[in-house]
Formats: C-alpha cells, sequence, structure tokens
C-alpha cells in the first residue's frame, strides 16, 4: 500500500463489511505534535447528516476502536501539553455561548488572555518567594526592612490585581449562565402574555381562567447581546389545588434564585392597591422585584394617570400586553439594569468560571496570610509555606497543578467529539 503522507487530502470511498459505499469522503493524517489532541490521528470528511455518520461510526467501531468520551480529545490535548485547563474550558465555553458577549469572553481565554495574566501574576510572585525563600537559606540574616516594604507593595498590587479579578465574576456568571428574570404576580396577572411577547412567540397558555400556569415555563432570548433566561411562574393564590400549591412552591424558588423578579399587577382589578400592599409585605425581604402594572388598556384616562403617578415612588413600568404599549421601554430598561452590572468589557478580563473564583479566592487568603505573617515578623519559612500554598492554588487554575478528580469533573460537561 502507498505511503500515506500527512497533511494531503486523499479523497476516496467508505465501505462496509459487505464492501458497499456508504459515503464518498475525503480524509487526511495528521501526525503527532501537528494534531489538535497532539496525537498522530486520521480525520475523515463525509457528507452531513446524522445517518451516514452513524453508519460510518458503526464500521470503524467493528476495527477494534471505541467512541470518545465526552469532551476526551480536549482532554488529551490538554495532557499533551497542547493547551493550559484555562484553554480547555474555553472550548466547551466556545461551542455552549449563547450571544456575542459569552462568544468573546470564551474566545478571549481560548486565545489566551486568562492564562497569560495568572502566569505574569504567578511568575512575579515566584519572584517574591524567592526573596523570602532567601532567608530561610540564610537564617542569620533577618528580612531586611526596606525588603519588607518592598514585599507589601508588591504584595498589594497583586491583591488588587486577584480581587478585581475575583470581582469581575458577578459580571462573568450574566455573560456565560444569563441574566436570570422570572415573572411572577398573583394568577390571571398577564405572566403567561408577557412571557410569550418577550420570547416573540407563543410558547405559554393564555386563557381568562386564572391558575392555568400550573408549573413554571423557561427559554432563553438575546436581549441587547446578553443572554437573558426568562421564566413564567405560577400564578399566587391563596385557594389552589395541591399541583397549583407545588408549583407556587416551586415560584418562590425561581424568585430567590433570579436577578430580577417581574412582579405584574392586574390594573384593572378594583382591589390591585389592597393586594400589591399585601404582596409587598408578603415579599419584603425580596429586593430584586421590579413592579409591572399591567392592562393599562382597560383603564379610563383618569385612572391611567392617577396610576402613572405613583411609578416613581414605587419603581414600576405600565404596559399593556395586549396593545404592545410600553413593552419597549420595558426591554430598554431591562438592557440598561444588565449593562449597570457590567464592567468596560472592551479591555477588562472577566472570569466566568465559579471555579476560576473559588481558586482566586483562596490563594487572595493564601497572599494575606502572608502579609500578616510578615507584620508579625513570623519565621521565613511559615511564610513561604503559605505562599506557596497560594501559589498552589492559582497553579490548578491553569492545570499546572491538578488530579484526575478535577479532569473528570471540567470534561464531563463536553458535548462528545470535543
Amino acid at each position: 500500500m502507498k505511503k500515506i503522507e500527512p497533511f494531503r487530502l486523499y479523497y476516496g470511498y467508505i465501505v462496509d463489511s459487505s464492501n458497499d459505499i456508504i459515503d464518498e469522503v475525503t480524509a487526511v493524517e495528521m501526525p503527532a505534535g501537528k494534531s489538535y489532541t497532539g496525537q498522530k490521528q486520521a480525520e475523515i470528511f463525509c457528507h452531513g447528516g446524522q445517518f451516514i455518520m452513524k453508519q460510518i461510526l458503526s464500521e470503524i467501531v467493528k476495527h477494534k476502536c471505541r467512541l470518545a468520551e465526552p469532551g476526551e480529545f480536549t482532554r488529551r490535548a490538554f495532557l499533551a501539553g497542547r493547551i493550559d485547563l484555562t484553554k480547555a474550558e474555553a472550548v466547551a465555553d466556545m461551542i455552549g455561548s449563547k450571544t456575542e458577549y459569552a462568544y468573546s469572553s470564551a474566545r478571549n481565554n481560548l486565545l489566551g488572555r486568562f492564562s497569560e495574566c495568572i502566569d505574569g501574576i504567578r511568575e512575579r510572585c515566584i519572584n517574591l518567594l524567592a526573596e523570602i525563600e532567601a532567608s530561610v537559606d540564610y537564617p542569620e540574616e533577618d528580612i531586611d526592612p526596606d525588603d519588607c516594604r518592598g514585599l507589601f507593595k508588591s504584595l498589594k498590587h497583586i491583591i488588587d490585581e486577584i480581587r478585581e479579578l475575583s470581582e469581575s465574576y458577578s459580571a462573568g456568571k450574566i455573560i456565560k449562565e444569563g441574566y436570570k428574570v422570572a415573572i411572577a404576580g398573583r394568577t390571571n396577572a398577564g405572566k403567561s402574555s408577557l412571557f410569550n411577547i418577550l420570547l416573540n412567540q407563543n410558547r405559554a397558555i393564555v386563557t381568562p381562567t386564572p391558575g392555568t400556569t400550573r408549573d413554571w415555563l423557561e427559554e432563553w432570548i438575546d436581549l441587547g447581546g446578553f443572554s437573558v433566561s426568562i421564566t413564567d411562574t405560577a400564578g399566587m393564590r391563596s385557594s389552589s389545588g395541591v399541583v397549583e400549591k407545588e408549583g407556587q412552591k416551586s415560584s418562590l424558588y425561581i424568585m430567590r434564585d433570579a436577578d430580577l423578579v417581574i412582579w405584574i399587577v392586574d390594573v384593572s382589578r378594583k382591589s390591585w392597591r389592597k393586594e400589591l400592599e399585601n404582596d409587598f409585605e408578603e415579599y419584603k425581604d425580596f429586593d430584586n422585584i421590579k413592579v409591572i402594572f399591567n392592562k393599562i388598556d382597560k383603564l379610563a384616562e383618569s385612572r391611567l394617570k392617577n396610576i402613572k403617578g405613583k411609578i416613581d415612588q414605587i419603581d414600576a413600568f405600565c404596559i399593556s400586553c395586549k396593545t404592545g404599549s410600553g413593552i419597549k421601554s420595558l426591554k430598554n430598561s431591562l438592557i440598561s439594569r444588565i449593562n449597570s452590572r457590567m464592567p468596560d468589557l472592551t479591555d477588562k478580563l472577566i472570569i466566568t468560571s465559579e471555579r476560576h473564583k473559588q481558586k482566586l479566592d483562596s490563594f487572595l487568603k493564601h497572599l494575606q496570610k502572608v502579609i500578616r505573617g510578615l507584620k508579625k515578623g513570623l519565621s521565613p519559612e511559615l511564610i513561604a509555606f503559605d505562599f506557596r500554598q497560594g501559589i498552589n492554588e492559582i497553579d490548578e487554575i491553569t492545570g499546572k497543578v491538578y488530579n484526575e478528580e478535577i479532569l473528570d469533573r471540567i470534561f464531563s460537561r463536553f458535548c462528545i467529539g470535543k
């Protein structure tokens, strides 16, 4: 058989065990060190279609092969040293990105911006640690006061950087996981109608009968470039069946977990003021509620004017799900609210991983112990120990230090094929 040349695209056919042609394909050999995984591998390019791919995979598996585990290719790339752990995680984030912000953040990590930042901080820490350990090697000499002041200054700069990175997670979480909005309120206030309007589709059933929504519905939308999770919750009322009560329990959990609760009030009801007062008392511990006055199309001009006069007092919006009045302003308000949580994304590094935040916070605690140790005049051995422990924490971010449990947890969320 003619020797296969690496990187050369070959044309041919995939045939089954009966020598019947499954598909015409092209294939290329990627040599070790030059492939995605860093290992020698072959790549086959077939025509699209689930059935064709399943047929080809079925034939390949018959030849002492197996299907890859989720994330196995990227895991092998990490173990081969082609990418670090932050870049490996960025692969999954790129695939799962729902908006431009999420994509841009993942792309920056894949290109190595976060790795470079962490490696730069690590390098400075190693240099500072070397100064401290010099006192361990020469115990007759204490750390010079001038050197100590320099250490304090350098450590403070690093702590400020780490704290800023850690605090960026509040915005990074929204970028990666989305901004969570729960639509809540009493039964038949228009929650499902607003849910459908924001989604621009009839996702929830809307009827004049109270208690139609007995469970919650969740969908994602792209709002101003942000991924926003909209949840339609079960309506709140005192008299309801067992199923509806369970739905209301779920509603409370969703409201507490949400970044924002849109509480809809049916202002066409004569008792809406008293009901709203009772609701405010019931949910007074919530600090994330925005009131929406719905069904203003049913009000006379005088009543509507009276309601609009109260808007500024309770930070509310007037809308009509029937006519669409106020919906555009509500959307713009949501976008502004999310933007207020965001730093300047053009030049700042944002962390989107809870794992990264935990490691940064742990690193921060170790650095603070180092500073306390220097102030108390503790032995350089103890100070150096805390410093090394801190450096190990950030080494786990990039994967310089890792264990199989960490890798299993990270790569288990990858799709098969990556």
